[in-house]
């Protein structure tokens, strides 16, 4: 059973009570991440991520390191493009330790000069390491096409000249600006009961920081083009669609209607790009919703004397789907596949956590399991085809990377 908590200071605590396991998933979620910076500070976000694992004022990088290997545990952290997560799994007899350790990460950083400059050498060795990966960075690409000049489009990870511009001072004010109460959520899933919300209000609930006053400006979608020349091996492309926002009404549709267009071995791009004509090892579709946007992706590798075929073929395949729509096969297999990758996440503490960490943080509410299956239960083939065509019958932007 999940239950709710704010401390007095407003950070909201989520716990969910899972006494047939012997674990305990505690994350740390802030409301920030890379829509929240400037062209000038792209980046410092995920940099600040790195930065908690650096030492603290009574722990260096390797006894937080050593903490967690102690006790079998794992901690780990990430950067979206709308929030940051801390999280540590830990058995149950471990959960105060784990919760400890990350208070004193998240308040007592010191963020020391001589480890600052040694961690950006690993981002840049993270951020070069994404330029030679070009499956990967053609999506960088797509999301700063799609969203022209607005933070949306921004990498997570930056660039090198906005990371070597960063120091001591940048981090705290970025912190102290934005890791405020109110943007936080603390969630905690697996063996553990009411009493743990006093841990986490003697650890978190005494702390303010005054908001920056953050205001979201929602994008534009642009049906933009970009194209680099790069010494690769195949040609790498990305079709960009405007999608939905998190909280869209039809967000299932939508999630069902991608399903069946490339989001399986069984779908449509895959079946038609893969199976039928071997044009592409790699080719899918998914769907990346935001606060108040959202962008659908397609993308697939070929070898650059078959690119004009693989174009013809994805277009077919979606003037297809407009046409003809979901088979009642489709739609079924769909939802069903839908409702069992919903259930069988929630077997594990991490997922949980997750799960519940950013519906408070981004939603700030709750659905029961049974609430969404119903919601998947109730698409149907018109709702499915009211999404195709506003999707499809606008124009689309595109990245491509190619030799």
């Amino acid at each position: 059973m999940l239950k709710k908590y704010t401390c007095d200071n407003g950070l909201r605590v989520v716990l969910e009570d899972i006494p047939a396991v012997r674990s305990v998933t505690v994350g740390i979620w802030i409301k920030t991440g890379s829509r929240n910076e400037t062209l000038e500070n792209n980046g410092i976000s995920h940099f600040l991520e790195h930065m908690f694992f650096k030492g603290t004022t009574s722990r260096s990088a390797r006894d937080i390191a050593e903490a967690f290997d102690a006790i079998g545990g794992q901690v780990n952290a990430f950067t979206s493009k709308e929030y940051t997560c801390f999280y540590a799994k830990v058995l149950d007899t471990y959960k105060d330790f784990a919760l400890e350790i990350l208070a004193d990460m998240f308040f007592n950083s010191t963020f020391e000069e001589e480890e600052l400059e040694r961690e950006k050498k690993v981002v840049f060795e993270e951020i070069k390491m994404s330029e030679d990966t070009p499956d990967d960075i053609i999506h960088d690409m797509l999301s700063d096409v799609s969203f022209g000049d607005h933070p949306l489009a921004y990498p997570i990870l930056g660039s090198e000249k906005t990371l070597s511009s960063f120091n001591r001072e940048d981090l705290q004010r970025y912190k102290d600006s934005h890791y405020t109460p109110g943007n936080v959520v603390i969630s905690v899933a697996g063996n553990v009961d009411d009493r743990y919300f006093k841990q986490v209000e003697k650890l978190f609930g005494n702390y303010h920081a005054k908001s920056n006053g953050f205001e979201y400006q929602q994008p534009m979608f642009l049906a933009e083009h970009v194209e680099r020349k790069k010494d690769t091996e195949q040609a790498h492309l990305c079709l960009g669609y405007q999608g939905l926002p998190v909280d869209d009404p039809s967000i299932y549709s939508l999630i069902i209607m991608n399903n069946v267009l490339g989001g399986s071995m069984s779908s449509r791009l895959f079946q038609d790009v893969r199976e039928q004509r071997g044009l592409a090892y790699s080719v899918f579709s998914y769907h990346s919703s935001f606060i108040d946007n959202g962008l659908l992706t397609i993308y697939a590798g070929t070898g650059k004397e078959q690119l004009t075929l693989l174009q013809e073929t994805m277009e077919a395949t979606i003037e297809s789907f407009k046409l003809n729509g979901l088979t009642d096969k489709e739609l079924h297999n769909s939802k069903e596949q839908l409702k069992a990758n919903l259930m069988l996440s929630l077997e594990s503490t991490n997922s949980r956590m997750s799960r519940n960490g950013k519906n408070e943080l981004i939603l700030n509410r709750h659905r029961t399991l049974d609430e969404i299956i119903d919601e998947i239960d109730q698409v149907t083939h018109e709702s499915t085809s009211h999404i195709i065509h506003s999707l499809f019958e606008q124009e689309h932007s595109s990245a491509l990377i190619a030799p």
